[in-house]
């Protein structure tokens, strides 16, 4: 079969012959491949399958670097068989068209390179396998991939702090942090050129983590300014209390915007939600606080380009946005958007 458009999740269209949607993965747009279904069934709306065998590859196709990437392999990555440029375009697309479709905006947005490429992963989840080794799922499944190495694992000794400029910010050895070991740095400095914080401005920090965000919006808002940040997880909202001087408040972000205690109006709102994005009821409290700006950083375009629509209905329009290649090898891919009050012309 040959080969349609990137898709997001890591994978291409394609049409059987009796005209089935097919999502494959480890195949390139425009490549004729034998394919095998891996998921589904006569009757569904798609199928999932594997290219088995490239019958005429795309010049952009590489052999993987990793010898457990491709079919019936390891499932950690998506697209180590196009070359890294490549890999970045297919991004590119599969952000732009998730604007068009779901929040009818066309963007140029191009998603920006960031080093390194392998060695990147700062947490890795291994899975122990019989005789002392360790392995990795396949792609949607629960079976076991045994690896000598991974190639996209920085091989980082778990640690309890992690240091970005001038902050050092305790976090749990198994919690969340940034994957990409340059993340912190390149989303803090985009956050803070995007949001421009002022001494004395007051700013929220939602989905607030172990206070990367607020630990900088707290240094440029100085004494005379505050932040809050909001954060679920209950042993990284006691880490952001340590880790910076904003307030740190234990809650689940909607709650704590529709209940008593949350400040009625703020200049500035960060958020970093999880892949889901916000939704309705968090975007509506962040603009009933009329921030002159909202800095929404995202780790999916769908839900990203969801949110977005969200923000416009009720006045808030895209003025800026930025995506990074946070995810090399894989489809993730990392946004940063700046939102704002649209006055009517």
């Amino acid at each position: 079969m040959v080969c349609g458009p990137v898709a997001h999740g890591g994978h291409v269209v394609a049409r059987a012959e009796d005209g089935v949607v097919l999502f494959v993965r480890h195949a390139l747009p425009d490549e004729r491949v034998v394919a095998l279904v891996t998921e589904g069934s006569e009757g569904d709306r798609f199928l999932r399958a594997d290219a088995v065998q490239v019958l005429d590859g795309s010049v952009h196709r590489v052999p993987p670097p990793c010898p457990y990437a491709g079919p019936d392999a390891c499932g950690g990555c998506d697209f180590q068989h196009a070359d890294p440029a490549y890999q970045r375009e297919l991004k590119t697309t599969v952000v732009r068209e998730q604007l068009q479709r779901l929040a009818g905006l066309e963007s140029e947005v191009v998603v920006e390179e960031v080093d390194p490429l392998l060695g990147w992963r700062t947490r890795m989840q291994y899975v122990d396998v019989p005789g002392g080794g360790q392995g990795l799922h396949k792609h949607r499944s629960h079976d076991v991939v045994e690896v000598e190495t991974c190639l996209i694992d920085a091989g980082l000794p778990a640690s309890g702090h992690e240091q970005v400029g001038p902050h050092v910010f305790a976090v749990e050895p198994d919690g969340f942090w940034q994957p990409h070991v340059a993340a912190p740095q390149v989303l803090v400095d985009t956050v803070r050129e995007m949001a421009r914080p002022q001494p004395g401005e007051s700013a929220l920090d939602l989905y607030a983590g172990v206070g990367l965000f607020g630990a900088f919006l707290a240094d440029d808002v100085g004494p005379a300014g505050w932040v809050t940040g909001v954060e679920g997880d209950a042993a990284a909202s006691a880490h952001a209390a340590e880790n910076t001087r904003a307030e740190a408040v234990h809650a689940d972000v909607q709650r704590w915007l529709e209940g008593p205690d949350s400040p009625r109006h703020v200049d500035l709102v960060v958020l970093d939600p999880p892949r889901t994005g916000a939704k309705q009821r968090v975007v509506e409290g962040i603009v009933g606080r009329t921030p002159r700006a909202v800095v929404y950083v995202a780790c999916d375009p769908a839900a990203l380009a969801r949110d977005v629509a969200l923000f416009a209905e009720r006045g808030y329009g895209l003025v800026a946005l930025r995506a990074f290649d946070l995810f090399p090898m894989t489809h993730h891919v990392e946004c940063v958007a700046l939102l704002e009050h649209v006055t009517d012309q």
